[in-house]
């Protein structure tokens, strides 16, 4: 082990920024019926095709459809979700909207940001690692495509990164800790000053 090395002790850090999902009721919804049963929700056809209901806590964004499907946007955890999904349903049959069947949620995508905490060598990494894009004129991150878990890491010479495309929070850590331990491996890591 070089002193390089030596002097890295990784400690990656992660965090969800947000959570995109699917879902999905087995019935379809009239719009227009929530529209004036349900207060401060957003509904114009001639402009979008579903209808926008916010919610304050926990502070998500869903996008409902006639074909009872919804897009679910905002929430930090897999748990804020469902949270999220009860209280929408929720909110819908206490404005007499009935809801038939159990909702199916299904995770689309998880945008996150990590950390490594050591300073990364965008050059030798863009050489060195795999399935990875680095055109600093275009953009200033190292664009690195993961097999497993398959997500998108858009890594920063700080060690600070964004990572898509993960359908469960547990991936979005493996990501980081993988990644981190591989540049750690390819000499491409070293020590933040002050």
């Amino acid at each position: 082990m070089s002193g390089l090395e030596g002097e890295i002790s990784l400690n990656p850090t992660t965090k969800i920024e947000n959570i995109v999902a699917t879902v999905i009721l087995d019935q379809t919804l009239d719009l227009n019926l929530i529209e004036s049963r349900v207060p401060n929700v957003t509904y114009q056809p001639d402009q979008f095709p579903g209808l926008i209901l916010r919610l304050e806590r926990p502070k998500t964004t869903a996008l409902i459809f006639k074909s009872g499907k919804m897009v679910v946007t905002g929430a930090k955890s897999t748990s804020e979700l469902i949270e999220a999904v009860k209280r929408i349903i929720k909110l819908l049959r206490k404005h007499g909207i009935k809801i038939t069947s159990k909702p199916r949620i299904q995770i689309q995508n998880i945008v996150a940001s990590g950390d490594i905490n050591a300073m990364v060598n965008l050059e030798r990494a863009a050489y060195l690692l795999e399935d990875s894009m680095y055109e600093p004129e275009q953009f200033p991150g190292l664009i690195h495509r993961m097999r497993s878990p398959r997500v998108v890491l858009l890594i920063f010479s700080s060690g600070k990164m964004v990572i898509t495309g993960a359908k469960e929070e547990r991936e979005v850590e493996e990501a980081v800790r993988k990644i981190a331990q591989k540049l750690l491996e390819l000499k491409c890591l070293f020590p933040r000053r002050g």
